[in-house]
């Protein structure tokens, strides 16, 4: 089974490359892996289905919008979320790690 990422996510490995918390070459290799002939990851696109789910991750619980959309995101392909993150965990979605 392949492993999903949301589109925001893409957009997130720019910001933490922006911020320096993350290697400058990690955004080039992730799309280039995206790129390659059999990919390790799928991108789901942020479209209509993601936004409605959306309204099921509590924003009080979960305030940051990416992490909302990641979330939602998982929820609506009925998968897991593999974070650590604990506002997501206790979010009442189903987590790994």
């Amino acid at each position: 089974m392949p492993t999903y990422i949301s589109a925001v996510s893409l957009v997130e490995v720019v910001y933490l490359v922006e911020r320096g918390r993350i290697d400058p070459s990690a955004f080039e290799r992730f799309t280039t892996e995206l790129d390659s002939e059999n990919p390790a990851f799928r991108v789901v696109p942020l479209d209509t289905h993601v936004a409605a789910t959306l309204r099921r991750v509590p924003r009080n619980v979960v305030p940051d919008m990416p992490d909302r959309i990641i979330a939602a995101t998982a929820l609506h392909l009925g998968l897991p979320l593999v974070t650590r993150d604990r506002r997501l965990q206790s979010a009442g979605i189903q987590t790994i790690w």
